[in-house]
């Protein structure tokens, strides 16, 4: 935490709060995390490459004609792949972002980010960001020095997104390939291809094609300024762990996963959040001893039903609706840092909301 924040007071000192650029220009800000977007490999033609290489202002001003969209300042929040994100720095980029858009001279944010946790990311600031000027995440499949690389034209892409007042109360957004994706609803669904990150279940809310921005939709859920949850002061999250549900799974997870610890627990079940009768009797003894258990689905599409094969009222899980595993878990951990007491009812209320 203390080499972030060190770090955020050398951004403060390079980069000037004043936007003294073409005031006809909308004011964004970008807030770098690393990632692909940002690695860089020995071959153009290899995959093999190291996230998180490119400092912002670099990666900035290599793109085109960027600087014709907005006026642009950057940060460094930290320069990892995402697979390293943490609650810790979700915590510092809502904090930050919230203290940015405050601000009059801020117009928006972009934060550029690797792919392999952008979906879990971006819903965390859809619940704790509190402001209705835009907030987009991009990132990239392939790294900067790869053949074709996707980042610059996704950065691109985001802050014409961002700049544009289309994009005011949409909640957080994910842009990429072309496509406007909701907080809420974005899952990376394939491992690698450019095309991976898609909306199944709800479809993307617009396009932005080479700086165009048009939306179709508006977003599903509770966001942003209606979300209940803050994090004004939050120096950290309860612990909830995740079990991915298989045939034979082991029945002692449960018990392991709250011996070291755990105050929530989600079970990413085989098709409607189902699981064997050895861990749904584990989750019965967990639930009577106060660790809400929620139900969601290893499966990437589709909703997990309140009282389907399972009666949740008989064991005290929670179902997760359309919520994925990884989503379930960040609203659990908000639920039980706002209220370490909440009952089964309320947090069944969430997952549905939001």
């Amino acid at each position: 935490m203390r080499k972030i924040f060190l770090a955020f007071l050398l951004v403060a000192f390079i980069y000037p709060s004043a936007f003294a650029q073409n005031k006809n220009l909308p004011n964004i800000v970008v807030l770098a995390t690393g990632g692909t977007i940002a690695g860089t490999g020995a071959s153009a033609t290899g995959s093999s490459y190291t996230a998180g290489k490119v400092r912002i202002e670099e990666m900035i001003d290599a793109v085109p004609n960027i600087r014709e969209l907005a006026n642009l300042k950057g940060e460094q929040t930290t320069n990892v792949g995402s697979q390293d994100m943490s609650v810790e720095v979700w915590l510092i980029l809502a904090n930050r972002i919230n203290e940015l858009l405050a601000k009059d001279d801020v117009d928006g944010i972009v934060i550029t980010h690797g792919t392999d946790t952008q979906e879990e990311t971006a819903f965390f600031l859809n619940l704790t960001v509190k402001s209705e000027k835009p907030v987009v995440l991009v990132s990239a499949m392939r790294s900067s020095t790869a053949l074709s690389a996707d980042g610059p034209l996704n950065l691109y892409n985001g802050v014409a997104v961002a700049a544009s007042p289309k994009a005011k109360g949409k909640g957080v957004l994910v842009v990429i390939n072309d496509a406007i994706l909701s907080a809420h609803s974005v899952k990376k669904m394939l491992t690698t291809p450019v095309h991976a990150f898609m909306s199944p279940e709800h479809g993307q809310l617009g396009t932005a094609n080479f700086g165009l921005v048009e939306f179709f939709h508006e977003p599903h859920g509770l966001h942003t300024i209606n979300s209940q949850f803050s994090v004004v002061g939050v120096k950290s999250l309860p612990r909830v762990d995740i079990i991915y549900g298989c045939a034979d799974v082991s029945t002692d997870l449960i018990d392991l996963m709250v011996k070291a610890g755990a105050k929530g627990i989600v079970i990413a079940g085989v098709g409607d959040g189902n699981i064997n009768k050895g861990t749904l009797a584990a989750a019965k003894k967990a639930t009577k001893k106060g660790t809400h258990i929620v139900r969601a689905s290893r499966i990437p599409v589709g909703a997990v039903l309140i009282h389907g094969e399972v009666v949740d009222t008989d064991y005290g899980t929670v179902a997760s609706d359309e919520l994925s595993p990884q989503k379930a878990r960040i609203v659990l951990m908000l639920a039980l840092q706002q209220n370490k007491n909440i009952s089964r009812e309320e947090l069944q209320e969430l997952m549905i909301n939001y």
